[in-house]
């Protein structure tokens, strides 16, 4: 498990430096005059001819990353620049001074508002010297030569002089422990140059329009599937139109604008369904599919896993939905992907009843799993395509609370920071062959509908009528919503309408209740909201 919270991210920020207008030009040469014009008053060109720059040609960063550097610039260093400026330098030094997709892996949460993340690295070094103020994967997400990392140290210290004087720096000799042993971990485990990295340059980048048949999962709302428009293409910039349904069939549609970094990295803007939404993906290296999350603008914590693969490309299955069944029952399942053949083998013991529909994004059937089907995990396949499984069980022997431990902030109120809500979802589990819950056979059966609470998470908490102050849980959809920001006169000495709950959910199963539980901390505002945190 990680050991850092993740707080909601930047919301103006990310959309005005990010996205393209429409009709937009990203030309190297472009990009190269504006550096010229606007950072050569503090850096230098060291080579004109290959348009080497003192400082900014020594690093590479995401997207996002870029984006923080240059909105530093602004904030600290008086850099003037207009919107489109800075969009033509992220997307120029995104591509050229990028990270290849094996160099993400693993810390992408950060870009994808995965905001409950819990962190946790090898280096007890880099746990408390880098990722005590901030994620680490915000360091993760960069790469520099070892002069580039000691002159991070000297920024850190110039910006923030009291530095050495905080927790876990002033019992120990942190300059020291930060340039004789950070600075080579750092620039041994993220330099600058990398196989990987020539590799992917080196790489013919694929174009992402097409039909893109989608599959997600959101708290609150369950399984998600439809198809994704995308067209255009110049300048890596694509229009984007989607058409799908809710479990219950309730539609999902909306549209909007995408553009690619780096050849892969995947940055959208919709409005779906009247939201305002984002979409930050990571494409396979052959583009053929599309994996990441999809969110609200303004409440990026609310969102789902999304994950698409193209059609016509190689036959694939993204998911069965339900991802579930019970022994002895009879459902409807619904298998999306591309290129689902006509025979259909949904594993050991399940048996397709009819065929209810079929068209090239999906397949509904209804399927009856055997009395005797033992439980467990059945690979299904659709003719060629595979690639997804369905959970065969009995009973539920148990149920969990996913994210078991999470934050939520305060907020609105006229205040200028939106409240950060709670979403949860249940997860049943099997119990394991020794009958009982908690132990390492435990299967797990899937997320499933839930009556939900909370409560006092203890006594302090019982005593200061946190669960009537914090907020207020919606008993169907595990979304618990937060008490507005600011002193609040009715509590005691007028404190805010922070909390520390219980997060309960509640679940019958064969007559009988079973229940799960997790923690959340209602806190008060992040003013502070960059892109990563």
């Amino acid at each position: 498990m990680k050991n850092l919270k993740l707080p909601q991210l930047a919301g103006g920020l990310l959309l005005a430096g990010l996205m393209l207008p429409a009709g937009s030009t990203l030309a190297a040469a472009d990009a190269e005059s504006i550096i010229r014009s606007k950072c050569l008053a503090c850096h230098t060109e060291e080579n004109a001819d290959a348009a080497q720059f003192s400082r900014i040609s020594h690093q590479r960063k995401t997207p996002e990353g870029w984006l923080m550097s240059i909105a530093r610039m602004q904030v600290m260093h008086g850099l003037q620049i207009s919107d489109e400026d800075r969009r033509t330098l992220v997307k120029y030094l995104a591509d050229k001074q990028g990270l290849a997709p094996d160099e993400t892996a693993g810390s992408r949460y950060a870009m994808e508002r995965r905001l409950n993340t819990m962190e946790s690295f090898e280096s007890t070094k880099f746990t408390e010297m880098c990722a005590r103020c901030h994620s680490g994967a915000r360091v993760e997400l960069q790469r520099r030569p070892a002069s580039e990392w000691e002159h991070l140290v000297h920024f850190h210290m110039g910006q923030w002089p009291s530095l050495e004087y905080q927790a876990l720096a002033r019992d120990r000799d942190w300059m020291e422990l930060a340039f004789n042993e950070m600075v080579p971990e750092l620039a041994k485990d993220f330099p600058l140059q990398s196989a990987n990295w020539d590799k992917w340059q080196a790489k013919t980048k694929v174009p992402m329009a097409g039909s893109w048949s989608f599959s997600a999962q959101m708290p609150g709302k369950g399984d998600i599937r439809g198809l994704m428009t995308v067209t255009g293409g110049k300048g890596d910039q694509y229009k984007v139109k989607i058409d799908g349904e809710y479990a219950d069939g309730s539609a999902l549609k909306g549209s909007g604008t995408a553009i690619v970094y780096t050849g892969y990295e995947w940055r959208a803007n919709l409005n779906i369904d009247g939201v305002k939404m984002r979409q930050v993906f990571a494409a396979s290296a052959d583009g053929a599919e599309l994996n990441g999350r999809m969110f609200e603008t303004v409440h990026d914590e609310a969102g789902m896993d999304f994950s698409a693969v193209r059609a016509g490309s190689a036959p694939k299955l993204l998911s069965v939905q339900p991802e579930y069944i019970r022994a002895g029952s009879t459902e409807v399942l619904t298998l999306v992907g591309t290129g689902l053949g006509k025979q259909l083998n949904l594993g050991d013991g399940i048996k397709v009843v009819s065929e209810l529909y079929r068209d090239d994004n999906k397949v509904v059937v209804q399927a009856t799993a055997m009395s005797s089907a033992t439980s467990g995990e059945r690979t299904v396949k659709a003719g060629k395509a595979n690639g997804a499984s369905i959970n065969v069980f009995d009973q539920i022997g148990s149920i969990k609370v996913v994210p078991d431990f999470s934050v939520a902030r305060v907020g609105g109120n006229g205040g200028s920071t939106p409240k950060y809500n709670g979403h949860f979802q249940a997860e049943a589990w099997a119990n394991g062959a020794d009958g009982k819950a908690g132990t390492d056979d435990d299967m797990r059966i899937g997320f499933v509908p839930a009556k939900w609470h909370v409560e006092p998470f203890d006594a302090v908490a019982e005593a200061d009528r946190d669960t009537h102050f914090a907020g207020r849980m919606d008993a169907k959809s595990g979304v618990f919503t937060t008490g507005a920001a600011g002193p609040n006169p009715e509590r005691r000495m007028s404190t805010n309408n922070a909390g520390n709950l219980k997060v309960v959910a509640e679940v019958v199963e064969q007559g009988n209740t079973l229940s799960g539980d997790g923690q959340m901390i209602v806190t008060v505002q992040r003013w502070n909201n960059p892109p990563l945190p």
